[in-house]
């Protein structure tokens, strides 16, 4: 019956996850003015039971107001924070930090922790929809959450990547055009 169980756990969260990412390539982003350090104070409270679970400190910077689909934006930090909270090392203590450079043309966006970290060699496959590099009894999870984070920053006209060492940590980056223009790829 666990297995049973499990498994039908699995699937509920894969479709979830699957509409999420149909939702993400839609053409239907409401685009509207966004306070990042509300948004995320709200996604921090949201996120305050599985933060306090595992000890985890989230430092946030000042962030920028900027031009984006708020919810879908949101999804991104949640996507990214909530990775960092899932991989990472028993011993060491859980440290994320948000932070935002402005640049020329557009805002570059930072998540770093102290996590597992990533070989450069799957850079670009975990944003590939169901590319996992770890099997489900080491970290659970669909392998949909950072393709869905991708073609939402694409959607809003943005890149986004990642630079690690493995063992010591990631940095996901994107960026978000200060005059966003309608982008639909």
């Amino acid at each position: 019956m666990n297995v049973i169980t499990d498994a039908v756990k699995r699937m509920k969260q894969l479709i979830a996850d699957l509409l999420d990412f149909s939702s993400a390539g839609s053409a239907n982003f409401q685009y509207q003015s966004c306070d990042l350090n509300i948004l995320l104070k709200e996604l921090l409270q949201f996120l305050k039971a599985d933060i306090s679970e595992k000890k985890g400190t989230i430092i946030v910077d000042n962030l920028p107001t900027i031009t984006c689909d708020k919810e879908r934006l949101f999804q991104v930090f949640q996507n990214l924070i909530g990775n960092a909270l899932k991989y990472h090392h028993g011993q060491i203590p859980i440290m994320v930090k948000v932070s935002a450079e402005e640049q020329p043309e557009e805002w570059k966006f930072l998540v770093r922790d102290k996590g597992i970290g990533i070989e450069a060699q799957h850079f670009e496959k975990i944003f590939q929809i169901f590319q996992r590099l770890h099997t489900q009894k080491e970290f659970t999870g669909t392998g949909i959450g950072l393709a869905i984070c991708k073609k939402i920053i694409e959607n809003h006209g943005g890149e986004i990547g990642v630079s690690s060492v493995h063992g010591q940590g990631s940095t996901f980056f994107f960026t978000i055009p200060k005059n966003r223009v309608n982008i639909k790829l």
